[in-house]
């Protein structure tokens, strides 16, 4: 962001001294006495394979619930003696891959998710994770014909996972390939053992890129399921959409293990949560706002002096929305679409262009919009 090219370091006076808030680590007395014990366990057995998957693998889901980046490290923590072995065992590899998605290392998630593939007896419910976790990234990275061609692996047998029929009807809602999708992810949510939280959201996404009013009850539906940060900030985008500040606000704050969030603790939220929440205050008039503003303009100069590329969507948005500074945003914004290319990052391209004033920059969405057969109402009108 601007204003951070000529910032000098800063070193501490005191021990006492705050240098950065980081977001609060919101875990249940149980999880944290969990955490505990698992580190005791990791000091005294680092070499222990069967326990380093484990905390990992909850390490990794933490981080993907709370939106805490520390929670990767700790994953990696738990990885570390096999993380740089060429003979890695496929249940490390595989949750290598996921640390270095979550991180915006894309080409070095693929990498290793191809060598998980080409394990030899590798067990099918890693298989079915391997494909699923790839044919996602290349979604994410709008590859959407290969991402389709790990989706019909998954579909079919032997592997005939709900996850790959799910999959398959989420990428023809993109590609206009029919008009089903919402009502064949409905069905197959009923099926026994069916992935309820994931399906809603895909539901609820779904809907809202048809234009479908009940997008909103399917979000409510699957933040019940899945309070995660994810699942949080997207229906909190969604009443934002609709003028609805308020809501959005309370959705964004909302509540986590360790109880409720108050405002007064909104800097402790993970950045996509607090970035909602500036936005939902400031167009509320809330006097919060400013903090708000101030607390995210701080993690993001911190972010550049480490020189830390990654959460451009988090800036563009932070730049359009909250300071308004479309040409700034504009500029995120495309350095995101070169990262990532999901519906969230071409609605902010061309928000972005048009307010800049620069709706050709928005090119790159229209192309992808015309190769792939993308289909979403928000778009239609830069068509």
């Amino acid at each position: 962001m601007q204003g951070v090219a000529g910032a000098e370091p800063v070193t501490p006076r005191s021990d006492d001294e705050v240098v950065e808030r980081l977001p609060l680590r919101a875990v249940s007395p149980d999880e944290r006495a969990r955490q505990r014990l698992a580190q005791r366990v990791l000091a005294e057995r680092p070499h222990d394979l069967a326990q380093a998957v484990a905390a990992a693998r909850e390490a990794i889901e933490r981080a993907r619930r709370n939106g805490d980046p520390r929670e990767l490290g700790t994953a990696q923590a738990w990885l570390q003696p096999w993380w740089n072995e060429a003979a890695m065992p496929p249940a490390v590899r595989l949750l290598k891959a996921t640390v270095l998605q979550a991180r915006h290392d894309f080409n070095g998630a693929l990498s290793e998710l191809d060598r998980v593939l080409t394990s030899p007896h590798l067990p099918t419910p890693m298989t079915a994770q391997a494909i699923l976790t790839r044919a996602a990234l290349l979604q994410m990275m709008g590859r959407w014909e290969e991402a389709r061609r790990g989706c019909e692996r998954l579909a079919a047998p032997p592997l005939s996972s709900i996850h790959g029929q799910a999959c398959l009807a989420e990428l023809d809602s993109l590609q206009g390939r029919g008009n089903d999708s919402l009502r064949q992810m409905e069905a197959l949510d009923r099926r026994p053992g069916a992935p309820h939280a994931w399906l809603a959201l895909l539901r609820a996404e779904c809907a809202e890129r048809e234009g479908r009013s009940e997008a909103g009850t399917l979000f409510a539906s699957a933040l019940a399921l899945d309070d995660g940060v994810y699942v949080r900030a997207a229906y909190a985008d969604w009443l934002l959409d609709r003028g609805r500040p308020a809501e959005a606000a309370s959705v964004a704050l909302g509540r986590r293990d360790a109880g409720a969030w108050s405002p007064d603790r909104a800097d402790e939220l993970p950045d996509a949560l607090l970035l909602r929440l500036a936005i939902a205050w400031q167009r509320s008039g809330a006097p919060q706002a400013a903090r708000a503003a101030e607390q995210l303009q701080a993690r993001f100069d911190a972010a550049a002096l480490r020189a830390d590329s990654t959460h451009a969507r988090e800036r563009a948005r932070f730049a359009l929305d909250v300071r308004h500074d479309a040409a700034m945003a504009l500029q995120q914004a495309l350095i995101n679409w070169t990262q990532q290319r999901e519906p969230a990052d071409a609605v902010l391209l061309v928000r972005a262009a048009r307010a800049a004033g620069r709706p050709e920059a928005a090119k790159p969405v229209m192309d992808l919009v015309r190769q792939q057969g993308w289909r979403d109402h928000r778009l239609k009108a830069a068509e």
